[in-house]
């Protein structure tokens, strides 16, 4: 029967949960559509990572949040890219910043102008072209205002927060626009034997709950799309080997650094996020290379503060459902697929699925050509963060561990082998459809790798040497002059963002 939907049900609330009903209560006003979400108090969340990427500024615009007041209230920090260390050699560190680098100019990408410029002999790093990296680097950061022709035009950057602290950010503001919630658990999923739609959900204290659509945040659990449905799980670990995660929160001790750290171990790698209150930090690791006693000795060993909780011990499968929609129900976060947050892209794939829907929102008749539409661009976009992750890992020169060595050995999925096989050759970056990580983001984990190309644009030779010089130094003149003058990342949280 087709017409507008009357009732949107959402199974359970965390990041996922939440940011689904603030975004529908925002976008579907006016239309007559209740909305309604189910959890339980007595149901942890995940939240391994707690650190975003660029977009997310996008996502809070839409929903007309106060950047002052998001920040404030979920304790959080500034992030203009992400360190990585030990990943390329071991003793080396390279730097992802979010915003591209330096400008074009003689019609080719800068990239190819800097690599004219290392063929003629200048080694100048890439970094030094990056005001995200050269900010971080000395500690500063402020929210700039980008004028076209700015330097600052070039800038990005995302955030550090508690994702518990943002959940119910955005529940407020999800109850204030009308998401009604109901406490419990749910006991059985109900599905209609005429059409193989989900009719209602029953909680375990006999409530029905009916809708007509359903978003399933049950996290890894996949209670309506995965137990009730039978959606397939793909499975990528023969890409992405770790498996495991252990997580602890220590104190802040020192000023919060506006940039994530990765640093690689001989099984995996540990992440460091600054809080204002805190500093989250976590390992991710391989149970075929590492047993989990000895992960959670190696995290604790490598951590920079005391601990203020216990260690949380976690198991995934990295990859994504077959098909992210199945008749009636969405899945959103966890239940659709992981990927680990070694990029940052948890928060993303959810906000990803959130727009994703809206945009093509479906009414009472599920027309397929829509769901088969979500689910090729969901497919698209959880493919590219993939390469994207491989990439880390098998663009490698270690192999001081049995887990390196595997990691060398790992064959590469085609459109990632494509990609880097055309970036080595040329020096040209390949973009395609989906990809949430563009050219400035491939290019430093490229490079950052060891990954440089044997060739060029020869393009870049229709501008002479002393003049690409000079434009080049000018450049990084005005990004450092411009890093210079921003006020440093702890200043910028204590006289506009303390949390209340």
């Amino acid at each position: 029967m087709n017409g507008p939907l009357k009732q949107i049900v959402i199974a359970g609330g965390g990041s996922a949960g939440w940011m689904a009903a603030a975004a529908l209560a925002q976008g579907l006003r006016g239309t007559g559509i209740a909305i309604r979400l189910i959890e339980s108090e007595e149901i942890g969340t995940v939240g391994v990572g707690e650190a975003t990427i660029p977009p997310i500024q996008g996502f809070n615009r839409i929903l007309g949040i106060d950047e002052v007041d998001f920040v404030k209230a979920t304790q959080g920090t500034f992030k203009l890219g992400i360190e990585f260390v030990d990943w390329w050699r071991k003793g080396e560190r390279y730097f992802h910043p979010f915003g591209r680098y330096g400008d074009d100019f003689g019609m080719v990408p800068f990239h190819q102008q800097w690599l004219a410029a290392r063929a003629g002999g200048d080694m100048t790093p890439l970094a030094a072209y990056s005001l995200s990296d050269v900010a971080a680097a000395r500690g500063r950061f402020a929210p700039a205002n980008a004028s076209a022709g700015s330097v600052f035009a070039t800038f990005g950057y995302a955030y550090h927060f508690d994702a518990g602290l943002y959940a119910a950010y955005l529940r407020r503001f999800a109850e204030a626009r009308g998401v009604v919630r109901d406490e419990g658990k749910i006991g059985q999923v109900s599905i209609d034997p005429k059409t193989g739609f989900v009719s209602h959900l029953v909680l375990q204290d006999g409530r029905h709950i009916e809708g007509d659509l359903f978003l399933d945040c049950t996290g890894f659990r996949g209670l309506l799309i995965g137990e009730a449905l039978g959606t397939r799980y793909l499975d990528w670990r023969r890409w992405l080997p770790c498996d495991r995660a252990i997580a602890v929160p220590t104190e802040r001790v020192a000023p919060p650094t506006p940039y994530t750290r990765s640093t690689a171990r001989d099984s995996g790698w540990q992440w460091r996020i600054p809080l204002q209150h805190r500093t989250g930090n976590g390992h991710i690791y391989s149970s075929d290379f590492m047993d989990d006693d000895a992960a959670e000795a190696v995290l604790l060993a490598n951590l920079d503060a005391r601990p203020v909780g216990d260690p949380r011990r976690l198991r995934f499968t990295t990859g994504r459902r077959e098909q992210a929609w199945a008749r009636n129900v969405v899945s959103i976060g966890l239940s659709s697929g992981f990927l680990e947050p070694l990029e940052s892209t948890s928060l993303h794939l959810i906000q990803s699925a959130i727009t994703n829907l809206l945009a093509w929102f479906p009414d009472r008749g599920f027309d397929p050509a829509i769901r088969d539409e979500y689910n090729r661009r969901m497919a698209r976009e959880f493919d590219a963060v993939r390469d994207f992750l491989v990439l880390h890992y098998t663009a490698t020169e270690r192999d001081d561990t049995p887990f390196w060595r595997h990691c060398r050995a790992i064959e590469v999925p085609e459109t990632l082998a494509e990609k880097t096989a055309v970036f080595a050759r040329t020096g040209r970056l390949l973009e395609r459809e989906g990809d949430i990580f563009h050219d400035a983001s491939w290019l430093a984990v490229l490079t950052g790798q060891g990954v440089m190309p044997h060739g060029r644009d020869l393009l870049s030779d229709g501008v002479p040497a002393k003049e690409r010089s000079a434009v080049l130094a000018a450049m990084r003149k005005v990004i450092g002059q411009a890093a210079d003058a921003m006020p440093s990342h702890a200043d910028t949280l204590a006289r506009h963002f303390r949390a209340l």
